[in-house]
């Protein structure tokens, strides 16, 4: 049975594997060199260090996707304005576990605070990354089109977003 937790160490080598394939295979990320283990190691730990997820999906020991929240800018005013990344093994596509991973960061990130999440979907076309966040309740904000160049075609980016517990109703914990 699929298990969703927190990302350890030990998942790196799967995580840069999964990425490097959508690098080089996928719109879903403009990336067009797959990083190093190095360069996603430093790059979780940004994420850890902010006090943000960084989860996995895995299936008898596998790691089949994973997903993590980053402020959305990297200014300290965005700090309860994260965007989503995910990513699925090939494997591991229409499945439902795309979904239960989304559903589980979204859910992770309530309780840290955030208010915003956003996903900036590559490619008006990626009909899985749209729909699983549409099937969450992220709502369409807009088309960017032909912002992005990758496999000698002009992509477009999808901008949607979803409201988290109190939202902008009320000020964040903590906050002045």
């Amino acid at each position: 049975m699929p298990l969703i937790r927190p990302s350890r160490d030990e998942d790196l080598d799967a995580i840069t594997r999964i990425y490097g394939h959508h690098v080089l295979h996928g719109t879903g990320t403009f990336e067009t060199t797959p990083p190093s283990l190095a360069d996603m190691t430093s790059r979780r730990a940004d994420v850890l260090a902010k006090g943000l997820p960084w989860l996995v999906a895995e299936d008898n020991g596998q790691v089949l996707g994973f997903a993590y929240g980053n402020w959305f800018k990297p200014r300290p005013a965005y700090r309860f304005s994260v965007e989503d990344s995910i990513y699925m093994d090939p494997s591991a596509h229409r499945k439902g576990l795309g979904r239960a991973l989304l559903a589980e960061l979204l859910a992770v990130l309530e309780r840290t605070g955030t208010r915003k999440v956003m996903a900036v979907i590559g490619d008006s076309a990626n009909a899985g990354s749209i729909g699983v966040h549409k099937a969450l309740g992220f709502e369409p904000v807009g088309v960017v089109q032909s912002c992005g160049w990758k496999f000698d075609r002009w992509l477009d980016i999808v901008l949607m977003q979803k409201t988290l517990g109190a939202g902008d109703s009320t000020p964040p914990q903590g906050s002045v």
